[in-house]
């Protein structure tokens, strides 16, 4: 028995020695015999990077001209996914750089190096990509895979990378102080430490403390307070009227804070953000600098207030909302004018703040480059400073931080309703590029601070 046991093992050995054998060389042979088998996918910077920040997307290994797919996904905080997806062919040589070789089809066309960010479509209808905790990444993965499969073909490379909302050297401050309730994002990277150019940033009515434009704004070398204004902790729920002394009181504590640059400070609005940084420039004292993204220039959905003055909202045109051809309101043409309801016109001309207004000309979500003008004409014929009107052809309403997607249809609260917002993705995204560099610039000219560019590398 013991002889016969010693025997099994020995062949047992044996064959196991050959089936590893076989297993290795097979494998081998389809290493090489599998197009692109051996790819690696290769991210610059490596690893993390921030949000803001171009990001360099090559593939090595594959076949000469093989052509491949290109996928990227992600997940925000609420468990939406987004994805895209583009057609590629290597070159010559089995490369394959996002920085000069076009898309040829899929989520994108054309020489697109960030097409894979921008063009990302959510899985849910009707969804918008925000970030709510700019303390933590997003996380992008990113495969290849081979061919031009609908389906997708067999996966030659992955990558996983991360995408930061904050900086190195900027300092996240929960704010609590009277009755303001917001986020400050403090710049304090060596070897200037300061004080910065301070900025108000305002979203719309969507309600909340979204920190996301501010976090990133502040690595550009700003003190960025991301402000609440109603459905956030403490504040009131709705958003009936619009008490500009709340706005003051925010104003008072930036300007009075140690780390901000004076005399004056900034304000960034988008969309009812907008409107409410008009009135605020209307209204008070220490704002020296505004720049208005896709903003009304009279009050709507509620009365805005500032000591014994009322600004009614300007009325609803119900009989004048449209239906698209998929099924979305259209309200475009929904308010009417504040040249016919003058009370509603914020009064701009008491103003010695300088705008810069950032326009996209295909948002649906009401008439901002209208509005713009209008606010350039009462102005101007009060002899104040003609402001900067920046217009992108078929831009949305919601021009972000670049390489956020579009959100081109989505639910609003005071219509209560999925309406369109407009925009086309491409011109979108050329929109969301230009306009984060020239309100940086502007910023930096008229509140006199310095270019603060960090590396992308965290």
């Amino acid at each position: 028995k013991p002889r016969f046991a010693q025997r099994s093992l020995t062949t047992l050995r044996m064959c196991l020695s050959e089936a590893n054998q076989w297993d290795c060389s097979e494998w081998s042979r389809l290493a090489t015999t599998t197009p692109g088998a051996r790819a690696t996918l290769s991210l610059e910077p490596a690893g993390r990077s921030c949000w803001d920040e171009p990001l360099s997307i090559t593939v090595r290994g594959l076949v000469p001209e093989q052509p491949v797919t290109l996928r990227a996904a992600l997940r925000d905080e609420k468990g939406a996914l987004f994805r895209a997806r583009a057609l590629y062919r290597a070159d010559a040589h089995g490369e394959l750089d996002l920085a000069r070789a076009p898309a040829l089809g899929g989520s994108f066309t054309g020489l697109e190096p960030m097409g894979l960010l921008w063009a990302m479509e959510p899985e849910r209808p009707f969804w918008r990509l925000v970030k709510r905790d700019v303390q933590t990444p997003f996380v992008v993965e990113l495969e290849v895979l081979d061919g031009h499969e609908p389906d997708g073909g067999r996966l030659l490379a992955r990558a996983v990378h991360e995408r930061h909302f904050m900086a190195p050297g900027v300092r996240r401050v929960p704010v609590r102080e009277g009755r303001v309730r917001a986020t400050l994002f403090l710049f304090t990277f060596p070897p200037e430490p300061g004080p910065f150019p301070g900025i108000i940033d305002l979203f719309g009515v969507g309600g909340g403390l979204l920190e996301y434009r501010a976090s990133l704004l502040a690595g550009k070398g700003f003190a960025v307070m991301a402000l609440a204004y109603y459905n956030y902790d403490d504040l009131p729920k709705t958003m009936e009227t619009m008490r500009i002394e709340y706005f003051e009181e925010a104003v008072n504590y930036l300007r009075g804070h140690p780390e901000v640059k004076g005399p004056g400070i900034g304000l960034l609005g988008i969309s009812k953000g907008g409107e409410l940084g008009l009135a605020m420039a209307s209204f008070l004292k220490g704002i020296t600098a505004a720049v208005v993204i896709n903003g009304s220039v009279a009050a709507v959905g509620n009365t805005i207030c500032y000591k014994d003055e009322t600004i009614p909202p300007v009325t609803i045109l119900r009989n004048q909302v449209k239906m698209t051809k998929d099924g979305l309101k259209d309200v475009v043409d929904a308010l009417q004018s504040p040249l016919v309801e003058q009370k509603s016109f914020i009064p701009v001309e008491r103003s010695d703040t300088t705008f810069l207004f950032l326009v996209g000309q295909d948002d649906h979500n009401w008439k901002s480059e209208f509005y713009a003008n209008e606010i350039s004409k009462r102005l101007q014929a009060h002899g104040k400073e003609k402001p900067q009107i920046i217009c992108y052809p078929e831009a949305g309403h919601y021009i972000e931080p670049p390489y956020f997607p579009l959100c081109s249809a989505g639910m609003h609260l005071l219509v209560g309703a999925n309406i369109t917002f407009g925009g086309e993705p491409k011109p979108h995204s050329v929109a969301q590029l230009d306009a984060w560099q020239q309100l940086q610039t502007f910023f930096h000219k008229q509140l006199g601070g310095k270019s603060h560019g960090v590396s992308p590398k965290i």
